[in-house]
């Protein structure tokens, strides 16, 4: 019904209740000498009619859809009613006045009293015929929702509200023992989570749903655990905080792998944080990627004068911009295409914008790639890195903070030494910069190009098999937001010199965390989708590391967040290292001569192990 129609009908719908009203009160009140009262019984309806119909109006009542009424639309009639009745019997004195013309009290209330109950009655009346056809669909799977708050009631009226939805609602879960053997809808809430087991078997539950926003890592991989063993589709309703940012679309979503890291997220020091960002030109390297477009995200909500795309990929660099663009309209930003190995170029940006806070996230990452291709890796992630740190030394900058991995901790790749050089060379510069350069430590990024999730779900959807290098390898993991956030306050703690690195909680899996994916895909470790072992790659290891021995670690403000202790970074004499390195590369290039680059950077970092020394030759 359209807007203009719909006020229409229920303006006549509340006139008539009105006039009922009236008519049915003179008839209790006067009995057989109604008909001498007709006059009265007019002028009370119009009296009332005026007044109802003119506040529904001003307070938007009929804005408001009857089969959607809740105590928002019942408030509203109130300050409807008591204004009504203030301002009729308002009338009724002051044209007592005039001509003496009264109408008994006892009649005003009683029709007031019938009118409040009949325009209130009409409401509910329309809202329980809705909701009686709101049933949802009996053929859906069997649904448990775990959590009878408010979230869990969200998640019932959505189920209802088609005949077409694949889950049907047949029972709620709630740790709340006041909530015990009550029921919300016709649904009963049945029991607590230590009753998961024995619930799911006695109502043949084939999905839940988790309709707890609030619940913690650990208490959401203890429920998915449960249902694994049962084979049961899991769901989830997202976080509050999610919703708000708009980082999901529907109301009900998968369960992700990040949900059962056993961990809580890292909450910022807001305050800290805007200090050192607000009216800052920030520039940040790597721009389109994973780690650097979600820092370009999280940056702009802090309102830096001027925020720097670089980036040597100009379609990345397009698409963060445009999306930057739409969301922050007021934020000035310059996507800038150039490679962090073009002095010349890394220079001109400097000298043009003057960044104030640099984010270097620009590297080579994957492990076994980089094995293969050593020569540039360094280009990238050791000459790339002292270019950037240079100029951010020569221009004055604030703030520089190196993006770097836990793979840098004793490396057995190419990767990871590299970046371990960027590290001592951020530590060098500082030593004598007025820039206050840092370094951030982190483990696999989840989500990120190149990581494993990803692939993970791609074998999924081709069927399988899941390929997993080693049965007992495992990673530290944490969620692109994370890193980010990180890497962030990092900037905000940083004195100069730090590597600062994050308590991720317990390592994992990677076979675990392949069955895990798989289960929540709705399909079968092992019977639908294979593991299959396929040998530990080059470079990598079987244990990641987040402090080497000679590091330790102390605390820092943030709770989560620990300091690598610094080396005595003079003893590395790092110009020079990095000057035989940069000949080396330069001869390398007209031979290669792979075995000599490993050797050179063995000799810079003496932790890393080379294959050779695994072989024990």
């Amino acid at each position: 019904m359209k807007r203009n129609k719909r006020i229409l009908f229920s303006s006549l719908t509340d006139i008539f209740i009105i006039f009922a009203s009236v008519a049915g009160s003179c008839y209790l009140l006067l009995g057989p000498y109604f008909s001498d009262f007709l006059l009265e019984a007019v002028y009370l309806t119009l009296l009332y009619s005026l007044t109802f119909i003119g506040a529904f109006l001003y307070f938007n009542v009929y804005k408001n859809f009857w089969r959607y009424v809740s105590h928002y639309e019942f408030y509203l009639i109130s300050k409807t009613a008591i204004l009504s009745i203030l301002v009729c019997w308002s009338a009724q004195v002051l044209l007592e006045k005039i001509n003496g013309y009264a109408i008994p009290f006892a009649l005003f209330l009683l029709s007031w009293v019938f009118i409040v109950g009949g325009v209130s009655f009409i409401r509910i009346l329309t809202k329980i015929r809705y909701s009686l056809r709101e049933t949802g669909n009996e053929n859906g799977r069997r649904t448990l929702i775990i959590g009878a708050g408010n979230a869990g009631r969200l998640v019932l009226n959505e189920l209802r509200k088609s005949h077409n939805s694949p889950l049907y609602p047949v029972a709620f879960i709630d740790d709340a023992l006041d909530k015990l053997d009550a029921e919300i809808s016709g649904i009963p809430i049945v029991g607590s989570r230590h009753d998961i087991h024995k619930v799911i078997k006695e109502y043949a539950i084939e999905t839940v749903i988790i309709a707890i926003p609030s619940a913690s890592g650990p208490e959401i991989s203890a429920i998915v655990t449960i249902c694994k063993d049962h084979q049961i589709d899991v769901k989830i309703l997202p976080r509050i905080n999610d919703i708000i940012n708009g980082r999901i679309a529907t109301t009900i979503r998968e369960v992700k792998v990040e949900d059962l890291l056993g961990r809580a997220p890292i909450k910022l020091d807001l305050d800290l944080i805007a200090s050192y960002l607000t009216d800052k030109v920030v520039l940040v390297s790597g721009a389109g990627g994973s780690i650097g477009s979600e820092l370009c995200r999280q940056i702009a909500q802090f309102s830096p004068s001027t925020l720097l795309l670089l980036g040597h990929g100009e379609n990345s660099i397009y698409l963060i911009e445009r999306e930057l663009r739409s969301r922050f309209p007021q934020l000035e930003i310059e996507p800038i295409i150039g490679d962090v190995q073009d002095r010349k170029r890394i220079q001109r940006v400097f000298r043009d914008f003057h960044p104030q806070v640099i984010f270097h996230a620009a590297a080579h990452k994957h492990v076994p790639l980089m094995e293969y291709n050593p020569t540039e890796a360094i280009k990238n992630n050791v000459f790339g890195t002292r270019i950037m740190a240079e100029c951010a030394h020569e221009s004055g900058a604030e703030k520089f903070v190196l993006v770097s991995t836990d793979k840098a901790v004793n490396p057995t790749s190419v990767m990871g030494v590299t970046k371990r050089i960027a590290e001592l060379y951020i530590q060098h510069i500082n030593s004598f910069s007025s820039t206050r350069f840092a370094a951030v430590r982190f483990g696999n990024v989840l989500g990120s190009r190149g990581s494993v999730i990803p692939l993970f779900k791609q074998q999924i959807l081709e069927g399988g098999p899941i390929t997993v290098t080693h049965p007992d390898m495992t990673r530290y993991f944490m969620t692109i937001p994370e890193a980010v956030q990180l890497v962030i306050q990092a900037g905000g703690l940083s004195t100069g010199g730090e590597t600062f690195v994050l308590d991720m909680g317990e390592p994992v899996k990677i076979s675990d965390l392949a069955r895990n994916l798989i289960t929540l895909s709705g399909l079968t470790p092992g019977k639908d989708i294979e593991i299959k072992y396929s040998g530990m790659r080059p470079g990598e290891k079987l244990y990641e590391e987040l402090l080497s021995a000679e590091e330790g670690n102390r605390s820092s403000k943030h709770e989560l967040i620990f300091i690598a202790q610094p080396v005595q970074i003079e003893t590395y004499n790092m110009p020079e290292k990095i000057q035989r390195l940069k000949e080396l590369i330069k001869n390398n290039e007209k031979e290669e001569q792979t075995e000599d680059l490993k050797m050179c950077l063995k000799e810079i970092v003496p932790s890393y192990l080379l294959s050779a020394d695994e072989n024990g030759q």
